[in-house]
C-alpha cells in the first residue's frame, strides 16, 4: 500500500513514524510543495494513495473523487472540521484521529499565552523594539476573572492548570456542563454574555462546526470590558478575525492571542496591532506531542494494514454532529 503524508512537519523530530511504515511495507511520500496544501492540490496528488496521514487541509467530495485507492484517513491531531466525514463513509473509508496526543501543549500554550496578556508582553515587546520605554501595569492570575469556552480535552487541562496560580474566580460555558468538575474545581457555570462581561481573560476550546463559525463577533467582543483580553487557540474562524481587528483598533480589549487562522499562513491586519499576540498555529507543536500524533496517526495505518482494529476510529458523536449541521 501507498500512503500520502499531507502534514507539515512530518517525522522532522523523530524519524520513529517513518521507520513504522517501512517496517509494514508501507511505501509514502511526503508533502512535496512543503506548506499546507490546498483542496484542489490535494485532489490533483491523491489518486494513487491508499491512505492518508493528514493534516488540516480540506478532505472533501472533490477529493475523495478523485481517490478512487483510498482506504483509510488517518488525522494528525484532533480537528476534524476539513474532512467530510458523512462522505468518506459512504465511500467506505475509515478515519482515525489522535484526539488526546496534542492536548498537553494546547494546554500550555494557552497559559503562556494568558500570563502574556494579562501583563501586557507583546505590547512591551513591540514598544522596546521600537525604542519606547514604557512599564505597563497588569493583573496575576489570582487576581483575575478567566472565563473559558469548551470544557473538552484541552479546556479542562487548562482548568487545571489554572488551579497553581491561586484562586481566580473561573466563567465556564459548555453545551454540557459536567457536575464532577464542578465538584473538583470551584468554578461557575455561566451564560455566554455573562462570561464575555464579566471576564478579565477569555480562552477558548471549542471544535470549529457551521454553529461555532463566527461564533464571537463584534457585539460579543463589545460586551467584554474594555481591558479584557481573549485568546483562541482552537480553530481559525470561530472569532471573527474583521471583528476582532476592528474592536482592537477602536481601543476595546487590551490584547488579544490568536494561535490559528481562518486562511494560514495568515496575511491580515491583525498583524499590524502590537497588542495581538499572533503565533502559526503552534499549540501542539512541542517536540514530545507532536512525536506522539504522528506516530500514533502512523500507527493506524500500520494496524489498518495489518488487518488490526483501529485504536481511534473517530467516534459515532463526531458523525452526529456533522449530521445536525
Amino acid at each position: 500500500m501507498k500512503a500520502l503524508i499531507t502534514t507539515i512537519p512530518f517525522a522532522e523530530k523523530d524519524g520513529f513514524p517513518l521507520e513504522l511504515l517501512k517496517g509494514a511495507g508501507i511505501a509514502y511520500q511526503i508533502n512535496p510543495l512543503g506548506r499546507k496544501i490546498t483542496e484542489q492540490e490535494l485532489a490533483d496528488m491523491i489518486s494513487d494513495f491508499d491512505i492518508l496521514i493528514a493534516g488540516t487541509e480540506p478532505i472533501t467530495a472533490n477529493v475523495m473523487d478523485n481517490a478512487k485507492n483510498l482506504k483509510l484517513i488517518s488525522r494528525v491531531g484532533i480537528g476534524l472540521d476539513n474532512v467530510d466525514l458523512h462522505e468518506a463513509r459512504r465511500r467506505r473509508i475509515k478515519v482515525a484521529y489522535t484526539p488526546d496526543a496534542p492536548a498537553p501543549a494546547v494546554a500550555e500554550l494557552t497559559i503562556g499565552l494568558l500570563i502574556s496578556l494579562l501583563r501586557h508582553v507583546p505590547l512591551s515587546n513591540h514598544q522596546i523594539h521600537s525604542g519606547e520605554w514604557t512599564r505597563h501595569f497588569g493583573k496575576r492570575i489570582a487576581d483575575s476573572t478567566i472565563g473559558i469556552i469548551g470544557l473538552g480535552r484541552i479546556g479542562t487541562r487548562v482548568l487545571r492548570r489554572l488551579k497553581c496560580f491561586g484562586t481566580p474566580r473561573i466563567l465556564v460555558n459548555d453545551i454540557k456542563p459536567d457536575p464532577e468538575l464542578t465538584r473538583l474545581h470551584k468554578i461557575e457555570w455561566v451564560a455566554k454574555e455573562t462570561l464575555y462581561k464579566e471576564s478579565d481573560l477569555i480562552t477558548l476550546h471549542v471544535p470549529l462546526t457551521p454553529l461555532t463559525h463566527n461564533m464571537i463577533t463584534k457585539r460579543d467582543l463589545m460586551y467584554m470590558k474594555e481591558d479584557a483580553s481573549i485568546i483562541n487557540a482552537s480553530r481559525g474562524g470561530i472569532i471573527n478575525e474583521q471583528d476582532l481587528f476592528d474592536v482592537m483598533k477602536s481601543g476595546h480589549l487590551s490584547g488579544a492571542a490568536i494561535d490559528v487562522f481562518e486562511k494560514e499562513p495568515y496575511v491580515g491586519p491583525l498583524a499590524d496591532l502590537p497588542n495581538c499576540l499572533l503565533t502559526a498555529h503552534m499549540g501542539s507543536m512541542s517536540v514530545d506531542c507532536r512525536t506522539r500524533m504522528e506516530q500514533e496517526a502512523t500507527e493506524e495505518a500500520v494496524r489498518f494494514v495489518e488487518g488490526k482494529a483501529l485504536k481511534h476510529p473517530v467516534p459515532q458523536s463526531e458523525y452526529d454532529v456533522q449530521e445536525a449541521l
